[in-house]
């Protein structure tokens, strides 16, 4: 953190000032303005070609499938989509741009005024505009590591040159690191619910810069920006602008000025370090894209895109919190992939219950995944197991303890629900006067605490419900248990 450690109080005086610039590949089979491979992993400079590579005489052309894409993307935050956008040169030079420019948007993008609502500390919901959302193509990727003479060379891998990309720009109306968090968590849902991108930031699919400033509480004018880069998680984001807003209050408490600058951040040392100063603008000298036509959108197109669009996270957390009756925390967790929620949803509409096919779902099956680290695709449990043993709870043929001692055994040999049941076939007493005997067996054998409860100590009717599933080895039904032993305690 910064150097000197500031107090809350502090801290309070001033006001972050946070807008993130999110950089999204779209997860098209080809790259945005020829016919080269857009995957991941291949040898260095092995999906290129003489548009790629920047080869006079080379001429782009547009990708369907990127602009469907980036439109979907549009449209799934909430954008308004211009039906004439242009593209543009951004020239500048850097050793992995072969062309010595990037076709990108300018001054039309595809689409501005969007939003994207996130929970606010108070409980309630904040709307995070988006400025604009535009396409362009990815850069190359230059390689410093790896290699016996990286000390004194740089390597260009060119595979990644004319990657289509939307890049989603916010409005400065980020006000926490916990804000920006929420919504760079709910953009990702929000872009892999629309099909658009895998958003995988490990590979670089999902790249996120953040611009932060502070003022004084209460002031208009924004503080001087400072640009921070390098950051390849949410987790690393909210903590590099934790991190940056303590170290631009500490140089404005102590007299100083903040500069206009890009840093990098240090995830091993949980610091920004200036990169390049920014105190004059880049003249990326933009101007029309000669070699491409304006793009135009028809009104059936656009329409059409709309009804390609799915039901996105928010609405279906609303309509299976009411339609299920589910929790807020678990819609949110079944709903945070589309697949996931998919899968759910198919289990519900055969189970008696829904909502205790997801408790069982995310608390027993859930659980144990997390515990072992595995994904809730290598799962022993199948679905299907899971419904399974929700309808036999639900239809006290079993109980929640023998669920759990199944699920164990489930784990334990990596097999399904519905073997390890028939193999195991754990019967419920479910015989009022089987349960009887054996609470008037534990009342026999314990007169001191019949005492205790009939003095007054309610509290000691758990200690004979525990008698009883111990000598019934947990096969007595819970809730019949539990009414046998109060009334005839009250006998």
């Amino acid at each position: 953190m910064a150097s000197v450690a500031l107090s809350p109080e502090i801290l309070a005086k001033y006001e972050p000032v946070i807008g993130l610039e999110v950089h999204v590949q779209l997860l098209t089979a080809t790259k945005a303005f020829c016919g080269c491979a857009n995957r991941f992993g291949s040898g260095p400079n092995t999906n290129v070609c003489p548009v790629c590579l920047g080869l006079p005489g080379a001429l782009p052309v547009l990708n369907a499938k990127a602009v469907e894409y980036a439109t979907l993307a549009s449209l799934a935050l909430r954008c308004q989509v211009r039906e004439r956008s242009i593209f543009a040169r951004k020239n500048y030079f850097y050793p992995d741009l072969p062309k010595g420019y990037q076709i990108s948007q300018y001054d039309k993008p595809l689409a501005e005024h969007g939003w994207i609502e996130v929970p606010a500390a108070d409980g309630s919901k904040k709307r995070i505009g988006i400025t604009r959302l535009h396409m362009e193509e990815d850069a190359g990727k230059s390689v410093h590591e790896g290699f016996s003479d990286s000390a004194t060379h740089s390597y260009i891998d060119l595979n990644r040159c004319g990657t289509p990309l939307v890049e989603i720009v916010s409005e400065p109306d980020i006000r926490t690191p916990d804000e920006a968090f929420e919504y760079l968590t709910r953009l990702k849902e929000i872009l892999l619910y629309a099909g658009v991108s895998d958003c995988n930031m490990e590979e670089g699919s999902l790249r996120c810069d953040a611009n932060v400033s502070v003022r004084p509480k209460g002031a208009e004018k924004f503080g001087i920006k400072v640009e921070v880069k390098n950051v390849n998680s949410f987790r690393f984001i909210r903590a590099a602008l934790e991190y940056e807003i303590e170290r631009q209050v500490e140089v404005v408490e102590s007299g100083g000025r903040v500069r206009q600058e890009t840093r990098l951040w240090n995830a091993n040392e949980g610091r920004t370090y200036s990169m390049r100063s920014k105190e004059h603008a880049h003249d990326y000298r933009y101007f029309p894209e000669p070699d491409l036509p304006p793009l135009i959108l028809s009104p059936e197109f656009l329409e059409e895109s709309m009804k390609r669009l799915p039901e996105l996270p928010e609405a279906r957390r609303a309509r299976m919190i009411a339609e299920y009756d589910l929790s807020t925390q678990d819609a949110q967790t079944l709903t945070a992939s589309r697949e996931f929620a998919d899968r759910f949803e198919a289990a519900a509409k055969t189970a008696r219950n829904p909502r205790r096919v997801a408790n069982v779902l995310l608390s027993e099956v859930g659980g144990r995944l997390k515990a072992l680290g595995l994904e809730q695709e290598q799962s022993p449990v199948s679905m299907a197991g899971i419904v399974m043993a929700a309808d036999l709870l639900d239809e006290g043929k079993i109980s929640s303890k023998q669920m759990k001692q199944i699920f164990d055994l489930c784990f334990e040999k990596g097999e399904d629900f519905a073997p390890v049941y028939d193999r195991e076939k754990p019967q419920q007493i479910t015989d009022a006067a089987a349960i009887e005997a054996l609470i008037d067996a534990a009342i026999a054998a314990n007169p001191r605490q019949v005492e205790q409860y009939r003095a007054g100590k309610k509290t000691m009717a758990g200690f004979f419900v525990g008698q009883v599933m111990r000598a019934s080895k947990g096969q007595a039904n819970p809730a019949l248990l539990n009414e046998l032993v109060t009334k005839k305690l009250e006998e």
